[in-house]
């Protein structure tokens, strides 16, 4: 047996799981959730998640249930207060931001309203499309849907220019598709063949909720289905657009118009609400010149229909409870999820989702003081000085590039907690009439924010996420790193944990977020965030060597069964950010004990161990077969089992912590080691 076999077929291998009993009192990491019975260097997710895994049942509401949705959890009761105290002060005619919150959430959950007006606030929408008569008049159908916020064929958005990154630029990709990715459309393996078949269903029974016959609704599903899988034959897949630069094909219009003969750009720009511009991206070209060939070779009663049914099924989830039902019992055959949430939530998400600062600022009054924003900030700051010093002693990176990258670091921008500058809704109408009316006016509210943009300066201090999200996040063509107040709480961050946890959880995921800008995508972006080569080709080529590596460890990962593999290609990546973000926080933690007195063992860990069980802690997870085989296609993440034996294997510093040793299943040979930050 190999040495790849030896060490692969080890880290299956563990003890039976016995949880400890649950204990209390003890900040950042409880010991109820280890299995001690499981060796760590054995495995290591067994060891430090064994009991919570045995102790847990995955709720019916989800698919995927762990530390994220557990904070989630707590954010939504906390949001949940927020708008029930808003919605009950909201006045019949909402003029302040407060008030118009209010009136949305109120209106969201006023399901008698709901349910009294079925699919009828769609009618006009439907006429139109079921009246459009001729292929122009379907593109001119197409730009009024993007005018709305729905993406119709194929995505148009105001974005930064891969190359001129300070100026905002009309940008259009692929899309058009219903199921989850491409790939669904062309693989014949029997979950790609069930999941067809569901949606095959969802488009029948949801087009017979708006009146069509089942014979003629099972028709028109195929032909749906038909022209979707054209579409997605002529998409690129997602580990090609991994590579910034096959996505980025800057025109003029009249270059873009012989791209597509039958969409005159400069009137589809007009037609979407978007500025005059002379110059578009089309992500990719080979798409579009698909797309618009299939505007006059398919009879435009199937276009018709295409367009129908994807005005209803982004629409489904806020009609009445029929269309509901549809849409979650699809959703339920993607990812395994048993129940549907209750309303409340999925309000809280809507609010969070159209209104997000006007929800954002209440949620900061109650939970967010500036001295947690000045306590992540200064961590922040540690993590860059680490990754500072680790780039300055690089010993496979040369000089030239070394400058560059340092360069890069120390100007990257900061976003903690909260935007200094909250979104204006005044121009926004909110009413407590039928949800879906301001549900259609709040996205058309920020299309509109977003397509005016196009041919100005990119404004680098607007918030990408909303305050309340329990994410994280880094943008190449802003250089910045974006951590809202929704994540800077425990498990991540717990200010009455000790430095070991914190590091290894929060300050992880920061190095995490920071070292996306030297992963495969991002270290192809300078400082200010332009698509360009800073690399000597001799650096670029080492460090494709070592990315190499990380690619063959996680293609080797399998999930569910045998069979269904991790894409080590598409999740290259995040495999890298965790890795190095490891490395980068291992080392600041370091730093924060020189000239310290040695911290205590707690529960008889160490310092050290405590560090490493923080970051597998996070990643805790128990999720429907269904959920992971999904997770494979779409997810550019690992599962999360493999999110925290992957990177650890690798570092030989947690070796050390716990005295794991060559040939222990999380102990890499060096042969097969990665090594990158």
């Amino acid at each position: 047996m190999s040495a790849t076999s030896r060490w692969l077929a080890a880290t299956v291998a563990c003890c039976v799981v016995r949880a400890l009993p649950a204990q209390s009192g003890h900040p950042g990491l409880d010991p109820a959730n280890l299995d001690t019975t499981c060796a760590p260097c054995q495995d290591f997710n067994r060891y430090a998640n064994g009991g919570w895994l045995a102790r847990t049942t995955l709720p019916p509401e989800y698919a995927s249930y762990g530390s994220f949705v557990e904070l989630v959890e707590r954010n939504n009761e906390t949001l949940h207060r927020i708008v029930d105290r808003l919605a009950a002060a909201a006045p019949a005619v909402p003029r302040t931001t407060e008030h118009k919150l209010g009136a949305f959430y109120a209106s969201c959950m006023d399901s008698g309203a709901v349910e009294q007006a079925g699919a009828g606030p769609l009618q006009a929408d439907l006429a139109r499309i079921a009246a459009i008569p001729s292929s122009a008049d379907l593109v001119r159908e197409i730009a009024r849907s993007h005018r709305r916020g729905s993406s119709a064929l194929f995505g148009f958005a105001g974005a930064p220019d891969f190359k001129n990154s300070t100026m905002t630029i009309a940008a259009a990709s692929q899309g058009g598709l219903g199921l989850p990715d491409r790939d669904y459309y062309v693989r014949s393996d029997s979950a790609a063949t069930a999941l067809r078949a569901a949606y095959l269903h969802y488009v029948s029974a949801t087009l017979q909720l708006l009146g069509d016959r089942p014979s003629t609704a099972d028709s028109t599903a195929q032909r749906v289905l038909a022209l979707e899988a054209t579409l997605a034959r002529a998409s690129l897949t997602r580990v090609e657009r991994r590579d910034p630069n096959a996505n980025y094909h800057k025109m003029s219009l009249a270059a873009a118009d012989s791209v597509t003969p039958h969409i005159a750009w400069a009137a589809f720009l007009r037609d979407a609400g978007a500025p005059q511009t002379d110059a578009i991206n089309l992500g990719q070209p080979r798409f579009f010149t698909a797309a618009d060939s299939l505007l006059t070779a398919v009879p435009l009663a199937d276009w018709r229909a295409y367009l129908r049914w994807h005005l209803v099924r982004q629409a489904a989830q806020w009609l009445s409870r029929p269309f509901v039902d549809e849409s979650f019992r699809f959703q339920s055959a993607v990812t395994g999820v048993k129940e549907q949430q209750p309303r409340w939530k999925r309000c809280v998400q809507a609010a969070n989702f159209l209104m997000g600062d006007a929800l954002g600022q209440a949620y900061v009054r109650e939970t967010f003081s500036p001295d947690a924003r000045h306590r992540a900030l200064e961590m922040v700051d540690r993590l860059i000085a680490a990754l500072d010093d680790r780039l300055h002693t690089l010993e496979w990176m040369g000089d030239a590039t070394r400058a560059q990258a340092l360069g890069k670091l120390r100007a990257i921008r900061k976003k903690i907690g909260y935007p200094d500058k909250w979104r204006d809704y005044a121009k926004l109408v909110v009413d407590r009439g039928p949800f879906i009316g301001n549900v259609a006016r709040a996205q058309a509210f920020a299309t509109a924010r977003n397509l005016e943009r196009i041919g100005r300066p990119v404004d680098r201090d607007e918030w990408r996420m909303t305050t309340p999200t329990v994410n994280a996040s880094y943008n190449s063509s802003l250089n910045d790193i974006t951590f809202p107040a929704g994540i800077l709480q425990p498990p991540f961050f717990d200010p009455a944990a000790d430095d070991a946890v914190n590091y290894g959880g929060m300050g992880a995921v920061i190095g995490h977020e920071m070292t996306h800008g030297f992963d495969d995508q991002g270290r192809q972006f300078d400082a200010v965030g332009n698509l360009r080569d800073w690399w000597t080709p001799e650096d670029g080529q080492r460090f494709k060597d070592r990315a190499g590596l990380v690619v063959k460890q996680f293609d080797s990962y399998t999930v569910v069964d045998s069979a269904t593999h991790v894409n080590g290609r598409l999740t290259l990546g995040e495999d890298i950010a965790d890795l190095g973000g490891l490395k980068i926080a291992y080392a600041a933690f370091q730093r924060s004990l020189a000239g310290k007195p040695r911290p205590p063992d707690i529960d008889g860990l160490t310092p050290e161990q405590r560090f490493f069980l923080a970051w597998a802690q996070i990643w805790r997870s128990k999720a429907t077969d269904q959920y992971l085989r999904n997770l494979v296609t779409v997810d550019p993440h690992a599962p999360a089992r493999w999110r925290v034996m992957g990177p650890l294997s690798n570092l030989p510093e947690f070796s050390q912590a716990f005295h794991c040793g060559a040939g222990d299943p999380m102990v890499r040979p060096d042969s097969l080691r990665a090594q990158i930050w």
